[in-house]
């Protein structure tokens, strides 16, 4: 194991391979994603202990509209190491959102939770957090949480004028007063 593995970094890439990568994210971005797709599946057989490859593999998948097929590599990229922050961020969020739209409520909740912990200052996760509590059938929860994020992230001049109005209806809904 190099001294990398051992800080729970993946290991240098090989040569060739990050530019292999750069290319299939700018297909991808471009709105080629099928050949994107295709250009990451075999990336991901040469280079499978890549935690990257694994995350962008899932990410094309996903913009395929190919959801069952991106979990396992969303799995496997969060599972590997060298995954950087904004990528293990995003491997969190297109895994709990991919679990939501699959219909597996509850591994969305479990999984965005779980980024929610682990980046807690993320309103992306926080808010995806809040649509897989209401496909849990936790409606309250999603609206509370959905408010919060509105009151910490909103530089809308009307909403700032009733943040605290906001803030005390996340924390209690059911206050009429």
């Amino acid at each position: 194991m190099s001294a990398a593995e051992r800080a729970g970094q993946a290991p240098a890439r090989p040569d060739g391979l990050a530019d292999r990568l750069g290319t299939a994210v700018r297909l991808r971005e471009e709105g080629r994603a099928e050949e994107a797709r295709e250009l990451l599946v075999r990336l991901g057989t040469e280079h499978p202990e890549d935690a990257e490859v694994a995350y962008q593999t899932a990410w094309a998948h996903d913009v395929l509209g190919l959801e069952a097929v991106a979990v396992p590599h969303y799995r496997r990229a969060l599972g590997l190491p060298g995954l950087s922050e904004a990528g293990r961020r995003g491997a969190l969020l297109g895994l709990g959102s991919t679990y939501r739209v699959l219909g597996r409520a509850e591994e969305a909740v479990a999984t965005l939770s779980g980024g929610v912990r682990e980046f807690p200052e993320d309103a992306a996760l926080r808010t995806f957090l809040a649509m897989a509590l209401y496909s849990a059938g936790r409606p309250k929860e999603a609206l509370e949480l959905a408010l919060t994020v509105v009151a910490d992230t909103s530089a809308d001049p009307g909403v700032a004028a009733y943040e605290r109005a906001i803030r005390h209806y996340a924390r209690d809904l059911d206050d009429l007063s």
